[in-house]
């Protein structure tokens, strides 16, 4: 699918975005293994999120899904069923590391896989604590990549440090820490995003969070719940960069997410200039929620790295078209996690945007852009990324010429309606 979008003025109106992704994601696991009936509402029913909610009904678990709203009856703990047939992940990475830790801690024997793009994507960070806590994993590069064959079982607790600040990562252990004997202790080099942790404690799990440590006591009883899903700020950060470059713009996004390990792209808009008001502050079931009114202002390069990228890492293809237009250099480091998401980001961007007139220059861990410039527009790919599409999307409203995106068909992943709502803020 080919996706077309070119400058047609000042973008003005009032939007939703869909469902948080992450927090989906975990109320279905997490549901799956709680006693009782979990409702969900505002699921996000993009395709990352159901590839969740199908390996979860092969592993016997009863869900209803009626678009946003999702009946999930729990199984427990100990309640899943020895799958006969293999997982398919789909292409996401989430549904795919945050099972290993599910599937670490049962007594059967299970597969996951997933699309080519998902098959080369690296799973030996969560694979690692997990053997060390018990679990046995078999598969190409050494376990490394999918396929990968599971034999769960006893687990023990472990205290482990992790290498970067990740939160499939973290999740993956926490989930099996569920299943593990004893108290397990992560520590990371920073914080990542914690929506595993308040939905954890929510769903009645004995944790304990200091800072970049989390303490979780094993084998809790989990009950269900109400879980109500806060909108996506990955999705809003589509509409809130493009509200930021267009000159005019006034867009109000209802209902987002402000989950304090997720709003770095808050504070860099704000550092480049743009003004950004956050509305009407409350909760969704232990998640900060607000309504985000962007409008533009004269935007300026600025630099990212240490402690703010794991706050904003889905964010940066996003805000490198911010960059474009800001004066000045922008340059991010430490953001080498890009490197493996959906595709290389680090080079997607770089390659990407330069087709259309950008100036962007690749680094090891980031990219150094040199704003100010005209975009003279033109054809560029997605990769099969869904925020690369719409990120290149997005520099489409300031270039010269219309920027034609291919395979666009990605945004389903988690914006399936993306086209339509930029549209409708363009008159």
């Amino acid at each position: 699918m080919k996706l077309v979008v070119e400058a047609k003025g000042a973008l003005r109106g009032e939007i939703t975005v869909p469902g948080d992704k992450s927090v989906s994601h975990r109320a279905a696991i997490l549901g799956a293994l709680a006693e009782g009936e979990t409702v969900i509402s505002g699921f996000l029913s993009g395709e990352d999120c159901l590839a969740t909610v199908r390996c979860l009904r092969r592993l016997g678990v009863e869900i209803a899904v009626d678009g946003g709203d999702v009946r999930v009856k729990g199984a427990g703990l100990y309640g899943l069923a020895e799958p006969d047939d293999v997982l398919d992940c789909g292409n996401s990475g989430t549904t795919a590391r945050l099972l290993l830790g599910v599937l670490a801690g049962q007594p059967f024997f299970s597969v996951l896989t997933g699309d080519a793009s998902l098959r080369r994507r690296p799973m030996g960070r969560v694979t690692k604590p997990l053997q060390e806590m018990g679990a046995s994993f078999c598969g190409r590069q050494g376990g490394n990549v999918l396929p990968l064959a599971v034999q769960g079982g006893s687990l023990s607790a472990i205290n482990y440090r992790t290498p970067v600040a990740s939160a499939q990562l973290k999740s993956a252990i926490l989930l099996a820490g569920l299943f593990a004997e004893g108290e397990t202790v992560i520590t990371e080099p920073e914080k990542s995003r914690d929506h595993t942790e308040r939905m954890l404690a929510a769903f009645g799990a004995q944790l304990n969070v200091s800072g970049n440590i989390v303490r979780l006591a094993g084998r809790p009883r989990l009950t269900g719940r109400a879980i109500a899903v806060p909108g996506d700020i990955s999705s809003a950060a589509f509409f809130l960069v493009a509200a930021a470059i267009v000159p005019g713009s006034e867009v109000l996004v209802r209902n987002v997410g402000t989950n304090p390990t997720r709003t770095g792209i808050l504070d860099v808009l704000r550092q480049m200039g743009a003004r950004v008001d956050l509305l009407h502050p409350r909760s969704f079931g232990g998640e900060p929620v607000a309504d985000l009114m962007v409008r533009p202002g004269k935007l300026r390069g600025v630099e990212i790295g240490g402690p703010l990228v794991p706050r904003l890492i889905d964010e940066l293809p996003v805000l490198a078209v911010a960059a474009l237009f800001a004066d000045g250099r922008t340059v991010v480091r430490d953001a080498r996690e890009l490197r493996v998401k959906e595709t290389d980001r680090i080079a997607a961007i770089a390659e990407e945007l330069a087709k259309i007139g950008g100036a962007v220059t690749p680094t090891e861990d980031g990219f150094i852009i040199e704003g100010g410039r005209r975009l003279a527009g033109g054809t560029a790919d997605s990769r099969h990324d869904h925020r690369m599409a719409m990120a290149l999307a997005v520099a489409g409203l300031r270039a010269d010429a219309p920027v034609c995106i291919d395979n666009a068909e990605c945004v389903n992943v988690s914006f399936p309606n993306f086209a339509a709502t930029l549209a409708g803020l363009q008159g």
